[in-house]
């Protein structure tokens, strides 16, 4: 068997592997001056598992005027060490993301390089902040120009290129803007109008905030929804000291089948993107309608802990505070809660993200492009219609020059390229595409100057002479 060799003598075959791919080398982009400062060729929105694969994918590609933002403190970007809670990771370990084809840069040569091939074989599943290790790894050996503390609040457009503006103040200009923004970032996270509207915010939590449960000890909290997410938050509450957490489903049995399993196996997930409309359409709502399963071992290490309680068909018909707590009434009767969490997911939409907000009404929606025969599913027509490289699209002509350059490397994606970019299923698809789509416009953008230089290219290469020996003419 394999023994562990250390990090260090991997970073070492990193090194030996991209240099024998002759990886760097001269940037062929055209650099663009502006009164208003430097203009990079890209930036990437956000530092987690996607901007990280772009930054690297467009080095590989000699795209090296390059910045990627992000708003978090180094090494917390993404929700692995935030506000995930799952043990492990849901995807199977086997399935490669961001090393790009190298296998030094896989998580597998991460892992045995720690604990040798005994090690792997011994894994079931990543643990969860193990894949952050590995990300910051990653980041670190690889020299990503990553900014954190970065948070950027809008995307101006300029005609040709965009400035970025900071929370923090000031700005950046760049030619392309890729928004790796991870599953949020194609809208916001979902909290039903009857919490919403009803409750204060002290009462509930969605489970993307940072929830201290150890402050919720002794206490009975309700979770609603049937994902992953309300298992492991049962879980993490319950091993923190909450009395009771009551998780309420509203379909009558809980989900078996697992879509994405069979989307992995059946290369549907690569060759997604090739579909036509309909296919993609009648896919996506069937992958709604379906939903996941929480995992198995997810669902019994919260249901094996005493005071784990699961509801079957019941939904909350309305929700109210009291003097003793909030008050969920559903079909069966009524009970009262400390504290409510929701698992009940995200919507997408554009016009939700502050960042977008100068060019949100050009984004052509799903709704502008396809209408359905069999009726007009609201959750997948608010999608924004993106093109084959994630970058966005114009609702009208009138639209197109200021959403050029602009990509959504998000799970914004999911209805036009499937699980790709928030998916670590997808990713080793996706990252290509997005790569291939910038580096194609940063290209043509500069199409006349790039075959100027080219018609004018006169630089000698053949020095032999005929007869041997005499001075070239």
């Amino acid at each position: 068997m394999t023994p562990p060799i250390g990090l260090a003598a991997l970073a070492e075959q990193v090194a030996t592997d991209l240099e024998r791919l002759a990886f760097g080398g001269p940037a062929w982009t055209m650099a663009q001056t502006s009164t208003d400062g430097h203009v990079h060729d890209v930036v990437i929105v956000g530092g987690g598992q996607s901007g990280l694969g772009a930054a690297f994918g467009l080095m590989r590609e000699r795209v090296t005027d390059i910045v990627v933002l992000d708003e978090s403190p180094a090494g917390y970007e993404g929700p692995w060490d935030t506000y995930a809670r799952m043990m492990t990771l849901r995807t199977p370990k086997h399935l490669t993301a961001i090393d790009l084809g190298i296998p030094s840069l896989t998580f597998r040569a991460f892992w045995e390089a720690q604990h040798g091939r005994a090690g792997w074989d011994a894994l079931d599943k990543i643990p969860r902040r193990d894949w952050m290790a590995y990300l910051r790894w990653y980041r670190a050996v690889l020299k990503l120009p990553v900014r954190n503390e970065a948070r950027v609040t809008l995307v101006e457009p300029l005609g040709g290129r965009f400035r970025i503006h900071l929370a923090e103040g000031g700005a950046l200009l760049a030619r392309k803007v890729v928004l790796a923004t991870g599953i949020q970032g194609g809208g916001h996270w979902h909290v039903p109008p009857l919490v919403r509207d009803r409750l204060p915010p002290s009462r509930y939590a969605h489970t993307s905030a940072a929830i201290d449960y150890a402050t919720l000890a002794g206490q009975r909290i309700a979770l609603l929804g049937a994902g992953a997410s309300a298992f492991d938050n049962a879980h993490a509450a319950l091993s923190a000291g909450v009395g009771e957490a009551h998780v309420f489903v509203r379909r009558p049995a809980l989900p078996r089948v697992n879509p994405i399993r069979h989307m992995e196996r059946s290369g549907i997930i690569g060759r997604f993107p090739a579909l036509d409309d309909a296919a993609k359409y009648r896919m996506m709502a069937a992958f709604f309608d379906r939903s996941q399963p929480p995992t198995n071992d997810t669902f019994d290490r919260a249901s094996a802990l005493p005071g784990f309680h699961l509801h079957l068909g019941t939904p909350w018909l309305d929700v109210a505070e009291t003097d003793a707590g909030v008050a969920i009434t559903t079909p069966h009767g009524t009970e009262t809660f400390d504290f409510l969490v929701l698992s009940t997911g995200l919507v997408t939409d554009p016009a939700l993200r502050p960042e977008l907000a100068l060019v949100a009404d050009g984004i052509a929606r799903w709704s502008d492009r396809y209408r359905p025969v069999e009726g007009d599913n609201p959750l997948i027509d608010a999608h924004p219609y993106l093109g084959p490289n994630f970058q966005f699209l114009p609702r009208t002509s009138d639209d197109a020059a200021q959403l050029h350059g602009l990509f959504a490397f998000n799970y914004s994606g999911l209805i036009s390229l499937g699980l790709s970019a928030s998916a670590l299923s997808g990713l080793r698809h996706a990252l290509p595409r997005l790569v291939a789509g910038v580096a194609d416009q940063l290209f043509l953008d500069d199409r006349d100057a790039m075959i100027a230089a080219y018609l004018d290219y006169d630089e000698p290469e053949f020095v032999g002479t005929w007869p041997r020996g005499e001075a070239a003419a």
